[in-house]
């Protein structure tokens, strides 16, 4: 063969592999696992933003249409407690311990005495008249 030619065909393949190397993109991950990073924190925003809205919502515990109302309860020990609970017109002292309750009075509904207000914080006289309120 002549050996112009060869060169040239050479030349001619070696600049068709560089323009083909020039149009690939730069292999890199760095946008993707952005994008996957960005992607999954918006999901768990979603889901604690619709965990925090659930809460707010639906409150666990008695419902203000509930016949069973807790009124009072006072700590005994660490895992004892006795709890004032209404029911209807009557209220009921339980004494609540690990894996028992025990009925410890009956009696009729009565009216609470309010402790005294004196030399209160405002918070504690804001939140004493939301209760008030909420009764």
């Amino acid at each position: 063969m002549n050996a112009p030619l060869i060169l040239a065909i050479g030349a001619l393949a070696t600049s068709t592999a560089t323009r083909a190397a020039d149009a690939l993109p730069a292999a890199s991950f760095a946008p993707g696992l952005l994008q996957a990073t960005m992607g999954l924190a918006v999901v768990l925003a979603l889901i604690w933003g619709a965990a925090w809205i659930a809460r707010r919502l639906s409150p666990i515990g008695a419902s203000s249409r509930s016949p069973i109302k807790l009124v009072a309860t006072l700590a005994l020990g660490q895992r004892e407690r006795v709890v004032l609970v209404e029911f209807g017109d009557d209220w009921l002292l339980l004494g609540v311990a690990p894996g028992q309750v025990n009925a410890l009075h009956t009696g009729p509904r009565l009216t609470l005495p309010q402790p005294a207000a004196t030399d209160a914080s405002p918070f504690a006289r804001l939140l004493a008249m939301a209760r008030r309120k909420a009764e």
